[in-house]
């Protein structure tokens, strides 16, 4: 397992190490005792998530408020997204900054997201299989969003907006100058 960090403040990269062979793969996608002695961060995930989207969905810009924040380990299983961590703690020196990353089946990459960010994808192939642990329950009343292309935060996804598919929830999200956050 290799960290690799990103211009967000506790938002990093991991490279796993994977050994194959002519029968197929193996690797270790998570290890709690790993991740804390590289990175510092207590990692203890209540939740596996695991989505599927078919190319051009976006799923995103999502975080939950305060209380219920979540820290999340997000991998593709299968297809290729690109990944989107978005710094919303407004005391950090990367606030409103973005972090983009391909997660793929071959690459085996898994993006860590800290508390206080928001986290989006956009599906990059005919097919994409998400799985993600999270380190606090999912609630409802918590569950919150700012748009996919919020101009202050001006995130690159790759591909001509005429592409993107959102749900109409995704499609209804505000900007991030239009809610008051306290991360």
């Amino acid at each position: 397992m290799k960290l690799i960090r990103t211009n967000l403040k506790d938002c990093f990269i991991i490279e796993n190490s994977v050994f194959e062979d002519e029968r197929g793969y193996f690797f270790e996608g998570f290890n709690q005792e790993k991740l804390e002695d590289l990175s510092g961060i207590s990692f203890e995930p209540k939740q596996l998530n695991q989505s599927k989207s078919g190319y051009g969905v976006l799923r995103g810009l999502h975080f939950q408020l305060p209380a219920k924040s979540q820290a999340k380990l997000i991998s593709c299983i299968e297809g290729e997204v690109l990944d989107v961590a978005v710094d919303l703690r407004k005391e950090s020196e990367s606030y409103k900054q973005y972090e983009a990353v391909k997660l793929n089946e071959k690459n085996k990459k898994s993006l860590f997201v800290p508390k206080g960010m928001a986290h989006g994808f956009l599906s990059l192939s005919k097919t994409a299989k998400l799985m993600y642990l999270v380190d606090e329950f999912y609630s409802p009343r918590h569950d919150y969003g700012i748009i996919y292309n919020d101009a202050d935060i001006n995130v690159d996804w790759g591909i001509d907006s005429e592409k993107i598919i959102l749900s109409k929830k995704d499609s209804q999200l505000p900007t991030l100058k239009d809610i008051k956050l306290d991360f």
